[in-house]
């Protein structure tokens, strides 16, 4: 065994070694990034005030990181697939580190946004690969429970951002809320290179480059549409963003559905288990970042806790996110996905209502329920998600069902940000507005001096620029009570806010709810086998192939029927030499053989699980999913065998000369038979014997 982790997945022979220490490198690298978007929670304030940031500039360093993040996941999904899913990581984790390190050594406007830009593009890689490993590494056996640690994974990193960062706020700048990525990166990098096994699609075919440009297009300019109009207004700008988004999403739509090898096949979200999952993960982490984005606010501003402080009241989310994940491993098996995912939605949409009693005499208590409820939500619904996403790609599509799977997530919580943080926005300028009109510092043309401007714009913008300009205003003691009264005013303008915001929340995310639990079967549609069905796509192309160098017939079912006779007969009239050859190799199994034992797993399995399903079981019932239940694992065992059986080489002779039967007296014939008896007799046993 190897130091290092160097055999493809594709060509291991069984299950890798290493695939839950891999999982522990796959899960690191997605809370880093993570945790560079939730991080600037508490970052933003000092950042604002060192780099004396107005309202756009804070609103690009944010976007800077979250428009690439989500726009481009779906095509570096795609590529990842085509090259290499563990070179992917390491790239995207190197030009994160890159990104972070310039992040915390610039001290411009500018050269923030630029590094949020680079670790946003770097992220975009990352995720996708991530989940694409996932799937890629682990049997199916195991791939559910992966899948729910590296959901869990994310609702750790949307506490711990805003723990490490208000850790090292405490005793640092700003910057080293970038510096904390960097460990992370470098372990994820050697971790990956030492643990994590190279995986690609096999025969991916070509990018579609043409639908990756109009997706990230698409995705883009409505995000940045988006956000920009919700904070800002409907101008001319993000006008303009939202008409060329919506242009490009057609356009990608109308490309993708005629191209022969598609970026991503719109065609799949006809199944309702793609529809429902993604759009169950994009509400999910819309209600939740918006929900995390005003409850940081309000323990820091309105409690007056400090960072650290920040953090770690927000823990109870990501304890009960392992709690729910924990829940969903046990429940999803006996009550199906259907019911699991829309119990999580309801628990979400409650923890969002609990918040509709709050008021300016709320406590830290109070909002305990709204993470602990938010967290099992999250625990209950993303993981069976996430799984059936990925369960509906082919093995050779992996990247673009991480990319797809990750996009909905992302674009959740930018909107959730985005759209919420907007409504929370408009909600307290309204609620304070009129204050503000009495605001001190009026010139003798009754208009307010620009110092007095600027504070009555970042008093209006948000509770935190409330806070702050109070703090300001009580160093002069002529200014004191005014102080107090802002402060006072803007905690009910923002505490009656947050239940304007919490409101439209709840009702989306019950709309949402409905839809999902509509939208998504209550068992995974199953199609009872009659007699026999159609063969697996892919071994149907190859019996074909095969059929029609042989020159027989291509129908499936007519090789199974054929009689002895008909076989004898048409033997009869091929060329002696092919006759002779396909004698010697009869004991060893072929392509039929392996089709049909196939077909037989499938239609086992197929009928085992209709029968269990069943709403009405009796003994009958039971009895015959016995059966079939037996069948299937003799045909897997069987399957099996053959084919490794079949990868054998074929033994190389010198051609036997051809000689008729007619030629031969009845010693030679009656030799020749019983030698050949004996050999089949002596190679033949259960585990030879292919019926077909």
């Amino acid at each position: 065994m190897t130091l290092l982790a160097m055999t493809p997945v594709q060509e291991m022979e069984k299950p890798y070694a290493k695939r839950w220490a891999a999982l522990g490198v796959l899960c690191l690298s997605l809370l880093v990034v993570v945790m560079a978007n939730t991080s600037l929670l508490v970052a933003a304030p000092a950042m604002t005030l060192d780099l004396n940031l107005s309202s756009s500039d804070l609103q690009w360093v944010i976007d800077g990181y979250t428009v690439p993040y989500a726009a481009l996941m779906l095509l570096f999904g795609v590529i990842g697939d085509r090259y290499s899913r563990r070179g992917a990581l390491i790239i995207g984790l190197l030009i994160f580190t890159a990104g972070s390190l310039a992040g915390a050594l610039t001290g411009a406007t500018t050269g923030v946004i630029l590094a949020r830009i680079v670790m946003g593009v770097a992220a975009a890689i990352v995720m996708p690969a991530t989940l694409s490993l996932l799937v890629a590494t682990f049997p199916k056996r195991e791939r559910a429970t992966a899948v729910t640690i590296w959901a869990a994974t994310s609702g750790l990193a949307i506490a711990m951002g805003p723990l490490l960062a208000g850790w090292l706020l405490e005793s640092y700048w700003w910057g080293s809320s970038f510096l904390i990525n960097i460990p992370f990166t470098i372990i994820g990098i050697v971790g990956a290179v030492a643990l994590v096994p190279p995986s690609r699609a096999v025969n991916p075919g070509r990018i579609d480059w043409l639908g990756g440009v109009l997706s990230v297009l698409a995705v883009s300019t409505v995000v940045y549409a988006i956000i920009e109009g919700m904070h800002f207004g409907w101008s001319v700008g993000p006008t303009y963003f939202a008409v060329v988004g919506a242009l490009s999403t057609a356009a990608f739509v109308a490309w993708e559905l005629r191209h022969p090898s598609p970026l991503l096949d719109v065609r799949a979200f006809s199944s309702r288990i793609l529809s429902g999952a993604v759009l169950a993960v994009l509400l999910f982490f819309l209600v939740t970042f918006g929900a995390i984005y005003y409850v940081a606010q309000y323990l820091q501003f309105v409690l007056d806790m400090g960072p650290v402080s920040t953090g770690v009241h927000l823990l109870p989310l990501a304890v009960a996110v392992f709690v729910g994940s924990g829940i969903t491993q046990w429940l999803t098996p006996r009550v199906g996905m259907k019911y699991t995912v829309t119990a999580g939605m309801v628990v979400g949409t409650l923890a969002v209502v609990s918040m509709l009693g709050i008021d300016t005499t709320a406590t830290y208590v109070d909002f305990v329920p709204v993470l602990a409820l938010l967290g099992i939500g999250i625990g209950l619904s993303v993981s069976p998600c996430t799984d059936a996403i990925m369960a509906e790609f082919p093995e050779s599509k992996l990247g673009v069902a991480g990319g797809l799977n990750d996009t909905a997530l992302e674009l959740g919580g930018s909107l959730g940000i985005a759209v919420l943080g907007s409504v929370l926005a408009t909600t307290y300028r309204g609620g304070i507005v009129d204050y503000l009109a009495d605001f001190p510092g009026k010139g003798p043309d009754g208009q307010p001096t620009a110092q007095a401007a600027q504070a009555i714009e970042a008093s209006g913008d948000s509770v935190a620029g409330a806070v702050i300009v109070a703090d300001i205003m009580r160093e002069n003691t002529f200014l004191t009570g005014y102080a107090d009264n802002l402060v006072i005013t803007a905690v009910s303008s923002f505490a009656n806010a947050v239940v304007h915001t919490s409101l439209i929340a709840a009702v989306v995310f019950a709309i949402g709810t409905v839809v999902v639990g509509v939208l998504l079967p209550g068992r995974t549609p199953r199609v009872v086998p009659a007699v026999r069905t159609a063969f697996d796509p892919d071994a149907a192309k190859e019996v074909a192939e095969l059929e029609h160098l042989l020159e027989q017939p291509s129908a499936p079912d007519a090789v199974v029927k054929k009689t002895p006779k008909k076989v004898a007969s048409e033997r009869s009239t091929q060329n002696p030499v092919a006759t002779e050859v396909v004698d010697d190799e009869l004991t060893r199994p072929s392509i039929y053989q392996l089709a049909a034992k196939v077909y037989e797993v499938q239609a086992a399995t197929e009928e085992e699980v209709a029968l269990a399903a069943s709403d009405h079981l009796t003994i009958h019932h039971l009895a015959l999913a016995d059966i079939a239940r037996k069948r299937r694992e003799t045909a897997e065992e069987e399957l099996d065998a053959a084919l490794d059986l079949a990868e054998l080489p074929v033994m190389k002779r010198a051609p036997k000369p051809v000689v008729r039967a007619d030629q031969l007296n009845i010693y030679q014939y009656g030799d020749s038979v019983r030698r050949r008896c004996t050999e089949l007799q002596e190679r033949s046993s259960s585990v030879w014997s292919m019926p077909l």
